[in-house]
């Protein structure tokens, strides 16, 4: 029953439609804020497709089994696919205050910490988990969170998520980097390369790329082209 949820549900985006006029926003709070409409009020989280209505989590709907903190593992939050620690460690504005101060300071790095197509719900206690950690393959150990098909390494800080979002992952990580000028390790290019081509672009992701692109104004070119006029920015 599990499996068929997941395989059905490869992240369970129910978007809505937002006004026209929405404008892509300035800061990661007001991203949050604007991504709590965005996608429905019922929908699935990222990392294990547990369903979700407003932001408590129904961890039974996906087999979920707290690994060690059960408060936060109810709860959605808003999972940056790359980290905000990789998007700014390497500003001056982090050098000088961290991310905190990369927020108040800094235009680029806020205008990436908010972009919307890097934001996903997440259940909390995953996000946690994951971190800053790279994502990448490990050895497959089921049970961690229950029946949730992501894993994490702590000691060797990688996370291996599962397969229908691993396609997802990488043309995110490349929008990313060519939008922001990150650089990719030459390891994390060829795992992103392999998974872009194993996990090809599928339809949920599209309606994702147009839903999204409404709000920020244009789309994510690895997942295709998007029609602004259907939004009203055309």
């Amino acid at each position: 029953m599990i499996e068929r949820v997941l395989k059905a549900a490869p992240l369970g985006l129910l978007l809505v439609a937002l006004a026209a006029q929405a404008e892509a926003p300035r800061t990661f709070s007001e991203a949050k804020k604007v991504a709590w409409k965005l996608y429905a009020p019922q929908s699935t989280e990222f990392y294990c497709g547990c369903k979700y209505s407003g932001k408590q989590v129904d961890l039974a709907s996906c087999g979920y089994v707290p690994r060690k903190n059960a408060t936060r593992a109810k709860r959605v939050e808003w999972e940056h696919i790359v980290p905000a620690w990789q998007i700014g460690h390497l500003r001056q504005c982090w050098q000088s205050g961290g991310r905190k101060n990369c927020t108040a300071r800094d235009p680029i790095y806020q205008r990436a910490e908010a972009d919307l197509f890097n934001l996903v719900p997440s259940i909390g206690e995953v996000n946690g988990d994951r971190n800053n950690f790279s994502y990448g393959w490990l050895p497959e150990k089921h049970g961690q969170y229950g029946a949730c098909m992501t894993q994490v390494d702590f000691k060797a800080k990688k996370v291996m998520p599962r397969p229908s979002i691993r396609g997802m992952i990488a043309r995110t990580y490349f929008y990313m980097s060519k939008r922001y000028n990150l650089r990719l390790s030459k390891q994390d290019a060829q795992l992103y390369q392999a998974w872009n081509k194993t996990y090809p672009v599928e339809s949920w992701e599209r309606a994702r790329n147009q839903q999204v692109a409404c709000v920020m104004g244009h789309g994510n070119e690895f997942v295709g082209p998007v029609d602004l006029k259907r939004c009203g920015r055309g």
